[in-house]
Formats: C-alpha cells, sequence, structure tokens
C-alpha cells in the first residue's frame, strides 16, 4: 500500500508540474457513456495479466443512457486539465476464490454478483494530446493520468489513474472521443468484508461526443479572432476572415473597389473599356484611351484628348483648342499671326500686302490734283473722286500707315499759309476715315510754304507747290 501511495503521488506531481489540449478553443465538453469491468484486474497479481481479458465484454457494466461528463481546459504545450463525473451500476466483478462465495469461477477466481450497486466516480485528469505533437488537426490520440474517488454501494476510495484516448475531429469543434483509464483503488485489498463489497480496481472504458468552444469570434464568422484579419467584420475562410463583397476573389480590405467586381492588376477595380486604365482612375471609362489621357481616347493625335478637343477628328495645337489655325486669305500665314487676315501678303510684313513705290506715286498722284476751296480747307466738288481712290488704294493694305502732308505755296503770310496748310491735310484725312481707313493708320501735318518743290515765281511753279503729299510710315 505504502508503494502505490508513492505511485499515485508521484503521477499527480507528474501532471500538476506539466501543461495541457487547444490554444484556439481552450474549453472543450464530452458527454457520453461508460463501461466499467470489474473483471480479472481486481485480483490479478500480475500488472500485464490485470489487461488479459480487457476484451471480455462478459464482465463489462454499462448504463444505457447518458453516464459520463467531462469538462477540461488547455494549459498550453499540448497539456490540458479535466475533470470526468461518471455514473454506473457495477453488476458483477471477480474476487478472490478464498472468499466463500458461490460460483467458482475461471483459474481460482470467483465472479459475484455486485446487486446493482450505483458507482459513482470523480475524477481530476491531465492530459497529453499526441495529436498536437504531431500536428495533426483531426486525429487526436492521447495519454492521461490523474487521480479521483470512487463510490460503490456504502464503500468508497481514492485511486489514481492512467489510461489512453482518442479523439477524432469531425468538425472544427466536434469530435468523437473513445477512452479507457485504469484505476487503481487506494484502499482495495481484494477481500470481501461479510456481505459488503469494497471498491475494487477496474477499468472504465467511455465514448462521448466532444465539444471544443471558447475561442474569441467577435463577428461570429466561424474564424477566431487570433486568426482572424478582420476580426469585426464577418468574412471567408479563404481570406483569413476577411470579406469579398463583390465576389472578384479580392477581399474588401485590399480592393480599392469592394463594391465592384474587378481584376487583381487593378487591386479589384473593373476595366470596362480594356484600356489598361481601371474605371475608377479613368475619364472616360467606356470609351478606350490612353493613359496619359486618363484613359480618354485622342482621336487625330495632335496631344489632345478627344473630350477636350473642340476639333477631335482633325489636328490642331492646344493653343487653339484643338483645332487648326484658319488661314483666311491662303497666303500662308494663320490668321492668328496675320494682321490682315482676309488679304494675302507675305509672311515677312505680317500676312499683309507689302505697299511698293508705285503704289505711293499712285497716291501722291492722286494727291497733287485735290482742290480745295480759295483760302479753305473744303472740297472743290471734283475732289472727291479723287479721295475715293485714295481710299481704294489704302484699303489693299490694312497694316500700312501713311502720313498726310499740306503744302501751300508762299502766297499770303506764314501766319495764314501755315494752319491753313494743317487743316487741309488733316481735312484729306478725315475724309479717309470716314471711308474705312482707320484713324491709327493715318497722321497729318502741315507745313505752309516751307517745302516747295516747285518754284513760286511762275504761275505753274506755285500750283505744283499747292498739293497733298502722301508717304508710307514705317
Amino acid at each position: 500500500m505504502k508503494q502505490l501511495k508513492v505511485f499515485a503521488a508521484a503521477l499527480l506531481l507528474a501532471g500538476t508540474a506539466t501543461q495541457a489540449q487547444n490554444a484556439d478553443q481552450p474549453w472543450a465538453i464530452t458527454v457520453g457513456v461508460n463501461a466499467l469491468d470489474g473483471g480479472r484486474s481486481s485480483v490479478a497479481t500480475d500488472f500485464a495479466d490485470r489487461f488479459g481479458q480487457y476484451f471480455q465484454t462478459d464482465n463489462w457494466s454499462i448504463l444505457p443512457s447518458a453516464s459520463v461528463l467531462n469538462v477540461s481546459h488547455y494549459l498550453g504545450a499540448n497539456f490540458s486539465f479535466g475533470v470526468t463525473g461518471s455514473v454506473n451500476k457495477m453488476k458483477r466483478t471477480v474476487m478472490d476464490a478464498n472468499s466463500n462465495l458461490i460460483g467458482a469461477d475461471f483459474s481460482g477466481q470467483r465472479r459475484v454478483d455486485a446487486s446493482d450497486l450505483m458507482y459513482y466516480g470523480v475524477d481530476g485528469q491531465f492530459r497529453y494530446s499526441i495529436g498536437g505533437l504531431i500536428g495533426s488537426k483531426w486525429f487526436d490520440p492521447s495519454i492521461h493520468v490523474g487521480g479521483g474517488y470512487t463510490f460503490l454501494g456504502k464503500a468508497s476510495s481514492g485511486n489514481v489513474n492512467g489510461g489512453l484516448g482518442l479523439t477524432i475531429w469531425v468538425s472544427e469543434n466536434i469530435g468523437i472521443n473513445l477512452s479507457s483509464t485504469y484505476k487503481h483503488q487506494l484502499e482495495d485489498d481484494g477481500v470481501l468484508r461479510a456481505n459488503d463489497i469494497s471498491v475494487p480496481t477496474h477499468l472504465q472504458h467511455t465514448a462521448g461526443i466532444s465539444f471544443r468552444f471558447g475561442g474569441k469570434d467577435t463577428d461570429g464568422d466561424g474564424i477566431l479572432d487570433k486568426y482572424d484579419e478582420c476580426p469585426e467584420v464577418s468574412g471567408l475562410k479563404q481570406f483569413n476572415g476577411c470579406p469579398d463583397t463583390d465576389l472578384d476573389m479580392i477581399p474588401d480590405h485590399l480592393d480599392q473597389c469592394p463594391d465592384v467586381a474587378g481584376e487583381a492588376q487593378y487591386n479589384g477595380c473593373p476595366d470596362t473599356d480594356g484600356d489598361g486604365v481601371p474605371d475608377h482612375e479613368d475619364a472616360c471609362p467606356e470609351e478606350a484611351g490612353l493613359k496619359e489621357f486618363n484613359g480618354c481616347p485622342d482621336t487625330d493625335e495632335d496631344g489632345i484628348a478627344d473630350k477636350q478637343d473642340e476639333c477631335p477628328e482633325e489636328a490642331g495645337p492646344k493653343a487653339n483648342n484643338g483645332c487648326p489655325w484658319p488661314d483666311s486669305d491662303g497666303d500662308g500665314v494663320f490668321d492668328k499671326d496675320d494682321e490682315c487676315p482676309e488679304v494675302a501678303g507675305p509672311a515677312s510684313n505680317k500676312g499683309c500686302p507689302e505697299v511698293k513705290e508705285e503704289h505711293i506715286k499712285q497716291l501722291n498722284d492722286y494727291g497733287k490734283t485735290i482742290l480745295f476751296n480759295t483760302g479753305k480747307s473744303t472740297f472743290q466738288e471734283q475732289s472727291y473722286a479723287v479721295l475715293d481712290n485714295m481710299a481704294k488704294v489704302m484699303n489693299q493694305f490694312p497694316n500700312a500707315k501713311f502720313a498726310i502732308e499740306g503744302h501751300t505755296d508762299n502766297t499770303g503770310t506764314d501766319k495764314i499759309n501755315d494752319p491753313l496748310s494743317n487743316d487741309r491735310a488733316n481735312a484729306v484725312r478725315e475724309y479717309l476715315i470716314s471711308k474705312g481707313i482707320s484713324a491709327s493708320r493715318l497722321s497729318s501735318q502741315g507745313f505752309g510754304s516751307k517745302k516747295p518743290i516747285d518754284d513760286n515765281k511762275t504761275a505753274a511753279g506755285r500750283a505744283n507747290n499747292r498739293r497733298t503729299e502722301i508717304k508710307l510710315v514705317k
């Protein structure tokens, strides 16, 4: 007995010194049935012989109902600790042949009717998971040691126990459990006392369903928070607990377009027009275009996207909104650079026709025939036709500037001639302006008799000196 107590203490010490089951689901409950084997194990003298009739079910006592309950908690490193309560009726046991009993049984032993004595057992056990050791998620053999207390009829006894178990996990949380436990009674001397039966050393077999639980799963998606990359949002196992709302196989937290199915290369966003620019970055998502234009086309290839191009099918500069510059007069100078867009002229003269010597001569020939009323700056009737011809010539050169000079002969004094010549030059200017010549293109000045071109001593010379001259301003 002393050796048995030392052995029991060693088992309990080993149990308390170890760590134990499943960190993900730290709690487990097993509900099932148990069978008591009060057979040869109670009186065998050889330890190995105690299990010689392990599969001889004639000596088993089974209560046909739920009769065993185990609650266990994971401790760590594949170790767990559990408490098991069981109830049964022990129908028979085998006692020493020296006992005065009826019915000699095998090999000097007697099988004793235990008269359906009620059996109650409470055991605490440390379990080591071999399945955790080998890394199996469904096949979980184990070993266990512990101690407990057994009640049989009016008898009771403490025990040390140990055994083997096997759990087949059919799902993440549910398993089928089988176990066999050898319970060595510390107060069993194997002697029948009067009509009472002491608690024998025996085997207890259990079969049940195990339920693992206790792991935190905030979003209820079946993936524990410690493995769930999205613990507060229900998701899918293949995405570590994260959702895939648009079902494009890209989890929402990695999907830039979680509500619209897209492609992995565009981080979950679609590319409707297939131009390589995802829709959320595509300014023209339904029309294939170019990346440099944010997915919009440039039909005329002028470097301006069609949606910003006022002439999308005709190449033109950005400065003209994608349209080609016009050249209304066809002189090769664009209207924007052409000071005379409606009159052809060389580029050297900004698109305007050049005033040549013959044109100035023609204007001065006209100027010589302009007649004023004597001593006045008003025109004689026949001079209007001459002035009209001068206007026609000047209109041929829209950007040319002209200086109109008034001259008199030496008849009279400068006090009279100077203002008269100035007024006559200005009268010509005003008339030409009335005919469409821009005022900015015309200047006028009177010189009186200071610039004669002929001899004032003769009537003909004085007539030549009374003149209107036109000069080109460069």
